[in-house]
């Protein structure tokens, strides 16, 4: 299962008066495992940057003026996740932005239930906990020390770690899907427990066994115990 772990960074919060996205970074995950596969691009938003966004993430003016606009990347992005899962922290925002450059370009919009959102998936596992991406990196014991400033990719690559946590570790199949089976077979081949040869002997010793048939013979006809 291929997936993609996304996060973009913007000139402010709303699209529609007139916000644009300067930075997209992407990990790709298949089968919950990084690839080491990665998109990452600066975006000229056409557009001055604001005094608050520049704290936020530190993409001026004069570092955006030469980067390519969205029009220019935007195919090249589509092309890279593909039917992908996006993997997302607070998913409205990135796909509310995403698929409003994409509209501005005439190219397909993204379709919101191919983002899995994991804001909403903390908020539901810790009711009540904050549930930012520091906060998670907090919890898990993340190491989130060189993200002093918001960035795309870095941004990403600290989602992926704080996605497989939040869908149950870095097994979350509990290590019976490996790139290698249990039984020596390819990745494609479902481990499944093999019968034992020999039964286990019983560890009820003949006292207790003794004790228990005669509890069951002072139970009534219809005792569990009775119909086996």
């Amino acid at each position: 299962m291929r997936e993609v772990v996304l996060d973009t960074e913007t000139t402010g919060f709303d699209p529609e008066t007139g916000d644009r996205i300067v930075e997209i970074g992407a990990v790709e995950l298949m089968g919950h495992v990084t690839t080491g596969k990665t998109y990452h691009q600066y975006i000229n938003p056409e557009r001055s940057i604001p005094e608050e966004a520049f704290e936020v993430h530190g993409l001026g003016d004069e570092f955006l003026r030469d980067k390519p606009k969205f029009a220019e990347i935007g195919q090249a992005f589509l092309d890279f996740i593909g039917d992908a899962k996006l993997v997302i922290h607070n998913a409205s925002f990135d796909m509310k932005f995403l698929n409003a450059e994409l509209k501005w370009m005439g190219l397909p919009q993204l379709p919101l239930d191919q983002a899995i959102d994991t804001l909403e998936i903390a908020r539901k596992r810790f009711p009540g906990s904050p549930a930012s991406l520091d906060a998670l990196c907090r919890r898990f014991n993340i190491d989130n020390s060189a993200r002093t400033l918001h960035g795309a990719l870095l941004d990403s690559e600290i989602l992926a770690e704080v996605y497989l946590e939040l869908i149950g570790g870095r097994q979350p199949d509990f290590g019976l899907s490996t790139s290698e089976s249990r039984n020596g077979g390819s990745a494609e081949t479902k481990w499944v427990p093999r019968p034992r040869p020999n039964p286990l002997a019983s560890r009820i010793s003949s006292k207790e066994a003794a004790a228990h048939a005669e509890f069951v013979a002072k139970l009534g006809d219809d005792a569990l115990w009775k119909k086996a």
